[in-house]
């Protein structure tokens, strides 16, 4: 116990401390965990449909696999505290993660890759759980717009794994798809090695005043909307690829998911600036309704552009949706907040292939449309936090002015 404790103790002496290199380091982990190591699969989807003799069923089926794992991983971080903050966690997570990926090319049947994908889904939920934690208490008190850069890593990876198979997919096979990723994961976990979560993390200041019943309804508002995020993005971040595929072309299917990373990157940080001026929760309620309309639009018009556009709304939307409420969970001060949310968000992406798979023998239009609704249903939700939070901002201003204050 002494050793390791050494151990870690030299490992926080030899990390450095620059807000920048945090941003860099937590940026680095959730690439790989989620950008590359959840995410590439919606990009190879297609390739193993067309060369491997993948259903839109069974690549559901190991959607969901995939989401199991993630659920078991976020809710390993609510009962095992301090799993999440283990340095030895984080890293070994991240090993496991790349070796799931390089097995998806050696496998042949589809219950091995429903158990590497499995995996993968809890590793990825652990890093993102010790990551995005460790984040919130070292840049605790820094300039919103760092977590939302790190946040951006996501985005990264999303874009980098578009483009590998953007890349290969005419000059390759699926399975080298699988290898890149992991060279790519592997790199992305080397840069973040060195990231070492915190011993006893910092609450805000900002809610000290927010009573415990108030809190823990402003808390399971967030909690509904997350979760039905959960399943209304998961749909279109699962099928969208495939999608545009089967209305635009193959390429237009690869390029629109190098669009979403693209997109994606510059978007968390951008929503975490606009947060300066409104609240977080009406900037909540308004990526809500873009994404909605974003996942809509490949199934209300054929063609490019839409597809594009498309790619674009949702990619600008979903990290800053993911930022602003793990940053409002930890804001309210409610305990392991990140945890549990994350918990609600698996909860809704493991439904959410499970509700549309019935729809899929013809085509992922009513699909999106569904995932549409569904993300609207999170957008009311997000509205009554915000009406909530407005007329506490108002009782505390009027409780300022009292000449009695």
């Amino acid at each position: 116990m002494n050793a390791m404790g050494s151990a870690e103790d030299l490992v926080t002496f030899r990390t450095p401390t620059s807000p920048w290199g945090t941003v860099g380091r937590v940026g680095a982990a959730l690439a790989a965990s989620m950008g590359i190591g959840r995410f590439v699969y919606t990009p190879v989807l297609p390739l193993m449909e067309a060369q491997a003799g993948l259903t839109p069923s069974a690549g559901a089926a190991l959607a969901t696999a995939n989401y199991l794992g993630y659920l078991l991983g976020a809710l390993a971080g609510i009962v095992l505290l301090g799993l999440v903050r283990s340095v030895a966690a984080l890293r070994v997570s991240l090993l496991v993660l790349t070796l799931t990926l390089a097995l998806m090319s050696v496998a042949s049947n589809e219950t091995f890759w429903g158990v590497l994908r499995f995996i993968a889904g809890v590793t990825s939920a652990l890093v993102f759980v010790i990551a995005v934690g460790t984040m919130h208490s070292t840049l605790s008190g820094q300039a919103a717009h760092l977590s939302g850069w790190a946040f951006g890593g996501i985005g990264a990876g999303i874009a980098l794994s578009g483009l590998v198979v953007l890349i290969l997919r005419s000059m390759s096979t699926w399975e080298s798809v699988w290898w890149v990723a992991a060279l790519l994961t592997l790199i992305c976990t080397l840069a973040a090695w060195t990231l070492t979560p915190e011993r006893a993390p910092m609450a805000p200041a900002a809610e000290h005043r927010t009573s415990p019943k108030r809190k823990h309804r402003r808390f399971t508002m967030l909690f509904i909307s997350y979760s039905l995020e959960g399943v209304g993005y998961i749909i279109a971040g699962t099928f969208l690829v495939a999608a545009i595929d089967h209305t635009a072309g193959s390429v237009a299917g690869s390029g629109a998911w190098v669009i979403v990373g693209l997109a994606a990157l510059p978007s968390a940080p951008l929503w975490a600036l606009l947060g300066r001026r409104w609240s977080r929760p009406i900037l909540l309620v308004t990526a809500l309704v873009v994404q909605a309309a974003g996942i809509a639009l490949p199934a209300l018009a054929d063609g490019i552009w839409p597809a594009l556009i498309s790619a674009f709304l949702f990619g600008g939307t979903f990290l800053g949706i993911s930022q602003m409420t793990l940053t409002i969970g930890a804001h309210l001060q409610f305990p392991r907040a990140v945890a549990i949310l994350t918990t609600g968000y698996s909860l809704g992406q493991i439904g959410g292939p499970l509700i549309v798979t019935p729809l899929l023998s013809d085509g992922y239009h009513l699909a999106l449309l569904v995932a549409s609704g569904i993300v609207l249903a999170a957008a009311l939700a997000a509205a009554l936090l915000a009406s909530t939070h407005e007329s506490s901002v108002e009782t505390s201003r009027s409780d300022t002015l009292r000449p009695d204050g």
